[in-house]
């Protein structure tokens, strides 16, 4: 037999750990003791300006978003008084678009009035029977005159014995004693007329003076 002695194979090799004095040095640093509080004290610094500069930020971009939101506000008021305004005047020109038309047909309206007014009872009761006749188509007329210029905002201005006087609607031509209180109509003239609130001509009348 062979004197020498097998050795086991590199991969049944059981390493032993290595000594303390084997193991890696810790990475030494050139800083001093004081050199290196100062550097901790140099990045402490830097992050509170860092923080600083951020809170700051967080204020101005607060400041800027109330800002915008208050312009936003602002603008969302102005366009709702702009439509309440435009559409104020639509129907202020829907309204008034026929005061001129108006106007003219008072003169009509006039006319049919002092027609019918002209007549005492007893010269209706004398008319034939062509004439009651035409009589009637005049007031069917009237009435109808009438009730056209209402569709179109037209109205009369109640001017009826005992009505208290409105200088906005009404013009004094006469003060006279009368059985009606003091400050009302004692008796209508010529009929007032209103588009809409406006007054297109005020009613002539005489005031009560008790």
């Amino acid at each position: 037999m062979s004197d020498e002695i097998e050795t086991p194979e590199d991969d049944n090799v059981v390493k032993m750990p290595e000594t303390p004095s084997q193991a890696p040095k810790a990475q030494e640093t050139d800083l001093s003791a004081p050199e290196m509080v100062e550097t901790l004290d140099t990045q402490a610094g830097e992050q509170v300006e860092t923080v600083e500069t951020m809170a700051e930020r967080l204020i101005a971009i607060e400041a800027e978003k109330l800002e915008i939101k208050d312009q936003l506000l602002r603008t969302l008021a102005d366009m709702e008084n702009l439509r309440k305004r435009t559409e104020r005047q639509l129907a202020d020109e829907r309204v008034y678009a026929v005061e001129k038309f108006a106007r003219d047909m008072l003169n009509v309206s006039d006319n049919l009035s002092r027609a019918l007014t002209a007549l005492t009872p007893e010269a209706r009761a004398e008319l034939s029977d062509a004439g009651k006749g035409l009589l009637e188509g005049i007031e069917l007329t009237e009435k109808e005159l009438t009730v056209t210029l209402s569709r179109h905002g037209v109205t009369a201005v109640d001017s009826t014995q005992g009505t208290e006087f409105d200088p906005n609607v009404h013009q004094a031509v006469a003060q006279i004693p009368s059985d009606q209180p003091e400050g009302t109509i004692a008796e209508p003239f010529q009929t007032g007329w209103k588009l809409g609130d406006r007054t297109l001509r005020a009613a002539m009348v005489a005031v009560s003076t008790g």
